[in-house]
């Protein structure tokens, strides 16, 4: 299928997941590393981190629908996660990836979703993954908001702390003011592995989904 024969604001989308998708990747990799997990663990977390967005694309019709009501588009967008899981088992990623996924909007004090999970509950690498994800939105643009840069967003975290496990945003803090950053967020805007090609390929498999 070819790209220009989907319209641009769906191809944007498609390019901003992907992108979104490396750089909670290369992020999780970094706090998992900080953590001290294992090989097997970074690795795992790196393909959920490409992964763990993926099924907005199925939702992308819905999200961007100019008559759409905003509390129809907000009940699509709690069903990403979903989607998500389900692609990356189909895809044959395994439990511990799809449920890192599946939770990554959860909350540590059980104000998240899909189902409310709090503390110890919600699976350690969802965890890591909520910060990473959090702290990648708020540092790109967005269509109502330019990009904060890191230390404005670490000020928004830190106000709502709550929502994280301590421990992986004291990890993350560490990270974000270690030498790993220091030369600015290019460290974990490019692909920085052969791992995440495999599961970048499932976008353009979605892609189907949005003509």
């Amino acid at each position: 299928m070819e790209l220009k024969k989907i319209p641009f604001y769906l191809r944007e989308a498609v390019c901003e997941e992907m992108c979104h998708g490396i750089e909670v990747s290369n992020l999780a990799v970094f706090i998992a590393k900080e953590l001290g997990e294992s090989e097997e663990f970074c690795r795992q977390i790196e393909l959920a981190g490409v992964l763990h967005d993926i099924g907005k694309l199925k939702l992308t019709k819905y999200l961007y629908a100019e008559d759409g009501l905003l509390v129809e588009q907000m009940k699509y967008v709690r069903q990403h996660s979903a989607q998500s899981y389900q692609i990356a088992l189909k895809a044959g990623y395994g439990d511990e990836i799809g449920k890192a996924v599946y939770h990554h909007h959860e909350n540590y004090n059980g104000t998240g979703y899909p189902d409310n999970l709090r503390g110890s509950m919600i699976p350690w690498m969802a965890r890591v993954l909520r910060v990473c994800d959090v702290f990648i939105a708020l540092t790109s643009d967005r269509s109502y908001r330019d990009a904060f840069d890191a230390k404005a967003a670490l000020e928004i975290m830190i106000d709502e702390v709550s929502d994280y496990d301590m421990e992986v945003f004291l990890a993350f803090q560490r990270v974000i003011h270690s030498d790993i950053l220091g030369q600015g967020m290019e460290q974990i805007k490019q692909v920085r592995s052969s791992q995440q090609l495999k599961p970048l390929q499932l976008f353009e498999e979605e892609i189907k989904w949005l003509v």
